[in-house]
């Protein structure tokens, strides 16, 4: 995917924007001593990090104007009465309800009261799994996760995965490194709170029982990058295998419960942390691991309860673990509740009203010019035999484009938003639904047709499973794509995502499958071994780099994205050279279009962001942060320095012999 974090500067009330906003450049930093601030310095000065933010950077601004754009959409449906039953009145409605912060304070954790009741009443080992699969059928994830999706080996059909979770603080490293220990401190203060405010008893012990299993949970748990391995976490067993390998979880009562019948075929994703889990289920005592779903229940609907609840939630996750001052407004947090549980409804309207047909024909003669341009470089490369490159060919060739928005939209009719309900209930409901339309699709074929992401949202994404990439609406307009810019400034913006999608597909994942989605090994083991060589330079120069004095990046982590964001920019250079046609542009503001090109892709990076952030995305996120997406990418290419005229003796130069070069 290509990020939670980017951008450059965008006039919100200007019809045509500028293709390349000078002010956004800090011209006292020359450009061989930092680009990123050479590029992006002015934009920053510009855009202060406002108090309710943790980073802000251009997408951001394009989301805040989505946003307002959406709040106008959302408050004419309001006023147009809308038929009862039509997705119009579903998002108005839950709308209103976020809205209503004095209904919201006056029902408190009334809504909370039947669910922690049930994990109350649990008796034995089966209401126990029972209470976990109806946890996990309102997509509240304790202890596990289990989900339908297609098959890594059979991409045309689709088969239960069960995964690792149930970690409150979300990484094991927050709990296992001692490094954190100030911040599993902050947490434990938050489980009493939240626990206070649901008015069970003991809060303060409880919250210490539960943070004794997330602890105990953190260590069978697997580390991001191990995560990242898709052929170590790809493990299938069948229900029967499943039930006599891990058998202190009832797991025949899951599959009951969840209305599944017992597949043959489920995909563990992490066997040694289900064996730990299946260990620790054995000497656990059950009181401990009744308060441990109950505060998993809780803190899971704390954004949609009454503020107290909220500001729990906010005060921890927020402020502390992000650095973030103030909250959103509530009409922005109702907002993006409704679209984030309605999310093609919400994408129709939001379409309708802003999407026009020209940018998506244009998006598809630029994926057209760059899948050429990669072509090429598949072509050229000479490290990779000529049998890999011709099934590289094959699969790049197969690659599936999504533009703008779903051909075919999600039916919402048998979806009930009750205004009677409290709103955490209709959210409640709204997953059960969407965890049942999953489930339901065990054993049917792969809708390939199916979107990942709302038109509305900003970003776009590659999926293995069917070799595609998807551009939603939102993302194609300025800075990212702008129809009244120059080649140059649309190449280094939307032009490096749509080549970083493409590479996706032959990053250090995406490598493993076939062009029809499949997980397969189509490499001559001498291509793969020089991949590796090069693909451990590059998690070299990332380890190398300081993100907060005593931390450094992860490379490994990281390593898809950054091979993404390497392949994409020179595959968009390559094609930006190619639509010259011989012919040069002439210079514009004083820049070539080379020069140009970097600026543009340097600016949809700008972003300001707490140390706090920094930190906890180093942690937690598979993409760099924005500055070395920046800075430690480019000093890999011989292209940039041609371009800014950098040289051996700058900051920013990279001897030839330390570069590395993948697609």
């Amino acid at each position: 995917m290509l990020a939670l974090a980017a951008t450059i500067s965008c006039r919100e009330t200007e019809n045509i924007k500028p293709a390349l906003d000078l002010s956004n450049l800090d011209q006292t930093v020359a450009p061989g001593e930092d680009f990123y601030r050479y590029a992006t310095g002015g934009w920053m000065k510009s855009h202060p990090l406002r108090p309710e933010y943790a980073r802000y950077g251009t997408m951001n601004v394009l989301t805040e104007n989505n946003e307002k754009q959406l709040k106008q959409l959302f408050e004419n449906l309001s006023a147009g009465n809308p038929v009862p039953g039509s997705d119009a009145q579903k998002i108005d409605d839950l709308y209103n309800m976020g809205l209503d912060s004095t209904r919201l304070a006056a029902e408190g954790a009334e809504p909370l009261k039947s669910g922690l009741e049930a994990i109350n009443a649990i008796s034995d080992s089966r209401s126990f799994a029972e209470t976990v699969a109806r946890l996990h059928a309102s997509a509240v994830f304790p202890l596990f996760a289990g989900y339908v999706s297609a098959d890594m080996t059979d991409s045309d059909a689709n088969v239960l995965y069960i995964s690792q979770s149930g970690l409150g603080m979300g990484d094991r490293d927050y709990y296992v490194d001692t490094a954190n220990a100030g911040l599993k401190d902050g947490y434990l203060r938050y489980l009493s709170r939240i626990f206070a405010l649901s008015g069970m008893e003991n809060p303060d012990s409880s919250a210490r029982e539960v943070l004794a299993v997330e602890d105990a949970l953190a260590r069978i748990s697997w580390s991001g990058v191990e995560l990242r391995d898709v052929l170590k976490s790809y493990n299938p067993v069948s229900a029967k295998d499943l039930k006599s390998t891990y058998p202190h979880f009832d797991f025949g009562a899951w599959f009951r419960e969840l209305g599944i019948e017992e597949p043959d075929k489920i995909i563990v994703g992490q066997p040694s942390y289900l064996a730990g889990l299946d260990s620790l289920m054995a000497v656990t005592d059950m009181s401990m691991m009744k308060k441990y779903l109950a505060a998993q229940y809780i803190s899971d609907f704390c954004t949609v309860l009454g503020e107290d609840f909220y500001d729990a939630n906010f005060d921890f996750f927020k402020k502390t673990m992000a650095g973030v001052k103030e909250k959103q407004p509530r009409w922005r947090r109702s907002l993006d509740v409704a679209s984030a549980m309605l999310p093609e409804a919400v994408g129709k309207l939001y379409v309708d009203a802003y999407f026009p047909k020209e940018s998506k024909d244009a998006m598809l003669k630029m994926v057209a010019d760059i899948r050429t341009a990669l072509g090429e470089h598949i072509d050229s490369l000479e490290w990779m035999s000529d049998s890999t490159k011709m099934v590289a060919r094959e699969k790049l060739e197969a690659i599936t484009v999504k533009i703008g928005y779903p051909d075919k939209w999600k039916d919402y009719s048998s979806l009930i938003i009750n205004p009677t309900l409290s709103y955490m209930e209709n959210v409640r409901n709204i997953r059960r639904w969407e965890m049942a339309d999953n489930f339901s699709r065990l054993g049917k074929p792969v809708d390939k047709s199916e979107w990942l992401m709302s038109p509305q949202t900003v970003n776009a994404y590659y999926n293995p499973a069917t070799n595609e990439i998807c551009f939603p609406a939102a993302i194609l307009q300025p800075p990212f794509f702008n129809p009244e810019a120059d080649a140059a400034v649309n190449y280094g913006a939307i032009g490096v995502v749509i080549s970083h999608e493409m590479t996706h597909g032959f990053d250090d994942q995406g490598r493993h499958f076939d062009k029809d989605g499949n997980m397969t090994d189509w490499w001559r083991p001498e291509d793969e071994a020089a991949f590796k060589a090069r693909t451990d330079i590059l998690v070299a120069q990332f380890d190398s780099v300081y993100v907060l004095p005593g931390l450094r990046a992860n490379g490994a982590l990281c390593l898809g994205e950054n091979i993404a964001d390497q392949g994409g920019l020179r595959v968009a250079y390559t094609a930006l050279q190619n639509s010259f046609g011989g012919v040069r542009p002439a210079d514009i503001d004083g820049f070539t279009a080379e020069q140009r090109f970097y600026l543009s892709y340097a600016n949809i990076w700008a972003m300001n962001i707490t140390d706090e952030e920094k930190a906890r995305l180093t942690k937690l996120d598979v993409h760099s942060l924005c500055e070395n997406r920046v800075n430690v990418t480019l000093r890999n290419l011989q292209t940039f320095f041609d371009a800014f005229g950098i040289t051996e003796g700058d900051a920013m130069y990279r001897p030839e012999s330390e570069r590395v070069i993948i697609w």
